[in-house]
Parts: structure tokens; sequence; C-alpha cells
């Protein structure tokens, strides 16, 4: 059968292959539950009732599959898939237990719970890599074709290359030619991937990629992802776009500083052991300070103190220079080495979050230099001043720590234009999948801390 009529049902067949290991969760849940916890409570139920576990249950797991991205079969990463699905069930799991409890009026022993989680984990696991072998044979890696312009393509490519299940490159291809040369070798591409080419030629492009079903990626411009969150207007015969451009609406606001305090104080009472233990672990390392102190930047331009458990040395940067972390950075102590790893330094912003200075979510507050700095090459880089700074955020789950500002501008802007409190909530669960993803804490490499270095000089 030809590619491009797998590639028109892909997504039914992702659909298809989570509602499959979801039913067969759900079967097992079913079977363990009957016979370990269904006598135990109040009212026992029979026959349809356990139809009405099964779809709580259903319910559960699928939302959190939604969450934590678990359908993505022939998209993401088999060991992400992996992850995805068993932490989705991790929480089903959960959930269900508490239910269990409260239908029992007591609590109920949680051994058969676990040995059923087991058996799960284990289905899932086999199933997901037999399902990943299976969309890797019917959708065999996109061969494109890399256009580019003025701007050196070689990171872009150095990231393509990391998902050679996904694409293969072909050729890379400068735009300075005649049209007629580009639209033959559009014509002989599988794929086009358009990387920061000019607007009218890139239109051009688009257009006739569309004309020729040919299959494009494009790296969106700041322009772009501010028209991709438009509102559509009707009032005439002719369509128009409205772009508001005033950030968050006040509603949004008041709900969204609700949702901060509320997060944030329960934060505080369950961390709370493990930030001492934090604590005094960093003190009797070195007996240096505790804390790791900064100003940053947060919403239009306001400075603040942001606060993070040490884990470096004392006076990492002495020489006034920022010197960003970079891998198997000497800098970084032990204990630094393990709460960097875990994203547990950073819970002492949780206070930061509950004085008002910073947000659950939002663009990540920068450092004053780096925002003159970066706002001088960038000057649309101010524009993530249009909310109040985050502990987590679109960037921080999307991109990584070594991230460039540019791109990282980009994704803190797709949070801004298309903000919800659904959208917080969700990137709020999310953060505890990133938090367990090494490459999201991914150091800068050699060459981009010596780009770094000249520009703060």
């Amino acid at each position: 059968m030809d590619k491009k009529i797998f590639d028109q049902y892909k997504k039914m067949m992702r659909f298809v292959a989570t509602m499959l290991i979801v039913a067969l969760t759900t079967t097992i849940f079913i079977y363990f539950w009957k016979d370990n916890y269904n006598a135990g409570i109040v009212l026992p139920f029979h026959y349809k009732g356990y139809w009405l576990v099964g779809a709580f249950y259903i319910f559960f797991f699928v939302l959190f599959i939604y969450i934590y991205g678990g359908m993505g079969y022939g998209y993401l990463k088999s060991t992400n898939i992996v992850f995805s699905q068993v932490l989705s069930l991790l929480c089903a799991n959960v959930l269900i237990y508490l239910e269990t409890v409260l239908l029992s009026a007591k609590f109920v022993d949680i051994l058969p719970m676990i040995g059923m989680t087991v058996i799960q984990v284990v289905i899932i696991t086999v199933y997901s890599f037999c399902m990943d072998m299976l969309f890797k044979k019917l959708f065999p890696p996109h061969k494109i074709t890399v256009l580019y312009q003025e701007y050196d393509p070689s990171d872009m490519l150095r990231k393509v290359k990391t998902r050679r299940d996904r694409y293969r490159i072909k050729d890379v291809v400068s735009v300075d030619r005649e049209w007629s040369e580009l639209v033959n070798i559009i014509d002989n591409s599988q794929a086009i991937m358009i990387y920061d080419v000019h607007s009218e030629l890139r239109n051009k492009i688009v257009k006739y990629c569309y004309e020729k079903d040919v299959r494009l990626y494009i790296t969106p411009k700041i322009s772009d992802v501010l028209i991709r969150s438009s509102e559509n207007i009707h009032l005439f015969d002719t369509p128009l776009l409205l772009l508001r451009n005033n950030g968050l609406r006040f509603e949004d606001r008041l709900l969204k500083r609700l949702l901060d305090i509320i997060v944030s104080l329960a934060v505080i009472v369950v961390t709370s052991p493990i930030m001492l233990i934090i604590a005094f672990a960093i003190k009797a390392y070195d007996s240096g300070p505790v804390f790791f102190k900064q100003k940053r930047c947060t919403l239009d331009g306001k400075v603040f103190e942001i606060h993070k458990f040490r884990s470096m040395i004392v006076d990492a940067e002495k020489e006034g220079i920022s010197v960003p972390a970079s891998e198997k950075d000497p800098r970084i102590t032990p204990v630094g080495n393990i709460i960097r790893a875990t994203r547990l330094d950073e819970l002492p912003q949780i206070f930061d979050i509950l004085s008002g200075n910073m947000s659950l979510v939002g663009p990540r507050p920068e450092r004053i230099e780096h925002v003159e700095k970066y706002t001088k090459d960038i000057p649309e880089f101010a524009y993530r001043l249009k909310v109040k700074g985050g502990l987590t955020g679109y960037a921080q789950i999307f991109g990584k720590y070594n991230t460039t500002a540019y791109d990282k501008l980009k994704l803190d802007l797709m949070y801004i234009q298309n903000y919800s409190i659904l959208l917080d909530l969700k990137l709020i669960l999310m953060t505890v999948k990133i938090i367990f993803m090494k490459e999201s804490t991914e150091g800068f490499d050699e060459k981009q801390i010596v780009e770094i270095q000249s520009r703060e000089k």
C-alpha cells in the first residue's frame, strides 16, 4: 500500500493502538478489583457495577495518557511512550485506590494493587515496544530536503539527526537560486523543511507545496506564533484575524494567582521534610550558604530576587561573568549533581511563588544582563515580560536547559498567546514527567558556552 495512504490513517491507528492497551489494562484492573476489593466496599457491586468502576478507571487512565503524551506511537521515542503510559498508569491506579478507600470507608490492603501495577507495567512495556516496531515498519522515516537562506542550518540539522527514527536528511539546499531549480528540487523530494527563509519566498514555497501535496515542515517566525493564536472575526465577507496583544485578561490573572497560592502552600507542606534534608546536605558538604540568590526579571521588567538551593561551589561566578553549566561541570558539587538532575534545586522558588514574585507557570525569569543582551539581539525577547515569570512553562517542558534564546522565546509566546487555566494545569502535571527526563537538563556544549561568554564580555 502507498505510504501516503498509510499517512492518512496514522492518527486513527494511534488511537486504536492506545485504546487496545487501555482495554487490556482495564480488564486486568477489573479482575483484580473484583477479587480483592469489591467485597470490602460498603455496598458491593454486582455485574453492571464492575462496568461503572471500569469506566472511572478508563477515564483516569485516558486523561493522564492525553496529558503525558502516551498516544504518540510513531511520533515519540518508544522509551518516552513507555514512560508516559507507565506514569499515566500510576496516576490512574493511585486515584482508583483512593476511590476504593472512600467506597470501603477504610484503608484497604494495597498489596493487590501493587501486584496488579507490576503486571500492567510489564504488559505496557512489551506492548509499546511492539507497537513502536510496527509503526516504524508502516511509517519509515521521511526523507526531507532542508531549504535555508542566510542563516546557518547546522544547529537545526543536528537536532533533526537525533530523530533518525522519524527523519532522514536527503539534501540541504540554499534557496538562493532560480525558482525553476527550486521547483525541480521540491518535485523530487518526499518532504521539505523550510529553515528561516524570508517571508516572500517562503510563502511562494508554501503555496507550491500545498498545490503539489508535498509534506512541509516550517520553523516558525515570531509573527507566525502570534498569528496562530488569533481569533477569527466574521463581520463581513472578508475574513479578519484579531490579535488582542494585551497579555492575560483580569479574570485569567485572578484565577492564575489563586492557583499559585493553593498549589504553593500544598507543595510547601508536602516537601518541607525534603527541603530540610537538602539544606542539611548542602551545609554539611562545604559549610557554605544553603541558598543561591540572584536578581531576575519578571512581569513588565520588574526585578526580584529568585531563590534556589545552591548546587555549585561557593563563588562559582566570582569573576562576574555568567558561565552556564556544561555537561560534567566541575563547579557542580556532588549534592548539586543530585538536586539538579531531579530539579529539587528549584524547590525554594515555591516561596517566591507564594509571595507573588513568580507564578507556577510562565516564561523562565532571566537574569537582568541576559534580558538586556537578548533584547538587544532579539528585540521581541521583551514580549516574554507580558506575563509573570514561572517555575515551569512551555520552554521548560518542550525545550532544554541549552535551548537557544530565540527558540525559548517562540515557545514562551506559544504559552502566552494560548493561555488558559486548563493549560496551566496540564503544564503543571507534565512537569512531573519532565523532571525524570535527562535530556531536558542537558547542559551547554563547549561551542555554546564560548558564544555566550563572548557575548557577556
